[in-house]
């Protein structure tokens, strides 16, 4: 046999309730030790815009994470985290401030929450000397339209009496005028680009009330309170920006905070995975890889859009280089990602069983799997040699 090393690229997405995707990595080195002797093995924690997005490019790049002190959707202090990728550079995850976790189930109304952590967060990444700030907005308590992130980086949003308001989801319906004379300057010279998966308008059918406050606590009278109000917000940024949100594909975005940033901070919205590699540059990983091996936990008709898998498969074909997705557990649909460069999928159960016990033994199960799949690789190469002698 060929006795240069095969040269081995892993970047797994995280295993909800079992793996990190750091993990995925140390079980397949371990295992491709195992079979192969002699291999080259480099490894990157990946992830999609997600929960574990800001660990994941932190780990990437050997940034480091700090915290802030700032306030939850209920206004309540809490310290919130986000990271440092370097000196110009942070990543944010607005759920860690302004996420539908940090409030009580009893306690879940859009009507009544806000983002201004978010803006807090990105107020202390400014304070930090950062202009390169990317935010990823999924996972939201929220639904006002990102008014409180704003009135957190000094835009006021004022009623028709001319008082300011606090920026929770129920003052949607009372803006009048917004000021944005005393907005931090700082970020006219800052990027903020802005992890957002969705496409959905700001108001109407799919947007911002109508689609998802719903999940976040709201009944349907709350609902139609908040899309009211919603189209109160979109006209007033519309008469003073000239903007019209419900043509910005993410405005409606984590109750609205697509909008805002697009708005008031000139953010750019980009896929998260797609964010994501861009920041640990992935593609210079993939020089003289000869396999890439990613996954997820389970993988579906949603992997091909958007997901990690998706964003490394169509990454290594860029570069002719196969790519094996080692996954948990197939759903419907889950062949809809070999168009995304994915040449294989399989999956770490080995018989039947609960998604408990699967949880429970994932390291085992994980790595007898990478097992399975080094040695069908391997006795693929060894085909190929052998085909390749007898045609000298």
């Amino acid at each position: 046999m060929n006795d240069k090393p095969i040269k081995l690229l892993f970047a797994s997405d995280s295993f909800k309730g079992s793996l990190t995707s750091l993990q995925t990595a140390m079980l397949l080195e371990k295992a491709a030790d195992e079979v192969f002797g002699r291999c080259e093995c480099k490894s990157v924690a990946v992830a999609d815009g997600g929960e574990g997005t800001v660990d994941a490019v932190v780990s990437a790049v050997s940034g480091k994470t700090v915290s802030a002190d700032v306030h939850d959707p209920l206004m309540k202090r809490i310290s919130a985290s986000y990271g440092l990728l370097d000196d110009n550079r942070a990543i944010i995850e607005m759920d860690s401030a302004s996420g539908l976790t940090l409030v009580p189930e009893n306690l879940r109304n859009p009507l009544n929450t806000t983002t201004y952590g978010t803006g807090e967060l990105i107020l202390h990444a400014l304070d930090n000397g950062c202009r390169d700030i990317t935010v990823a907005i999924g996972g939201s308590a929220t639904n006002d339209g990102g008014m409180g992130c704003m009135r957190a980086l000094g835009v006021r949003f004022l009623d028709f009496p001319g008082n300011e308001l606090e920026g929770f989801g129920r003052d949607l319906e009372k803006v009048d005028y917004i000021d944005t004379d005393n907005i931090d300057k700082r970020l006219g010279s800052c990027r903020i680009t802005v992890m957002c998966d969705v496409r959905n308008p700001l108001c109407g059918e799919n947007g911002a009330a109508r689609n998802f406050a719903a999940q976040k606590g709201a009944d349907k009278k709350t609902v139609a309170r908040l899309e009211s109000g919603m189209q109160n917000y979109r006209e007033v940024i519309k008469r003073r920006f000239n903007i019209d949100c419900d043509s910005v594909e993410g405005a409606g975005a984590a109750g609205g905070l697509g909008a805002a940033l697009k708005v008031f901070c000139s953010g750019e919205m980009r896929a998260g995975v797609d964010t994501v590699l861009d920041l640990i540059d992935f593609d210079s990983l993939l020089e003289g890889v000869d396999l890439v091996v990613t996954g997820e936990g389970r993988a579906d008709w949603q992997s091909a859009f958007g997901k990690v898998m998706s964003g490394v498969g169509k990454r290594a074909k860029a570069k002719g280089i196969p790519a094996i997705g080692l996954c948990g557990s197939l759903g419907k649909g889950a062949e809809n990602i070999f168009s995304c460069g994915i040449s294989s999928l399989i999956t770490t159960v080995n018989a039947p069983m609960t998604l408990d016990i699967a949880i429970e033994n994932a390291q085992g199960l994980y790595y007898d799997a990478a097992v399975r799949m080094f040695r069908l690789i391997k006795a693929g190469m060894t085909v190929r040699e052998g085909r390749e002698e007898s045609e000298h």
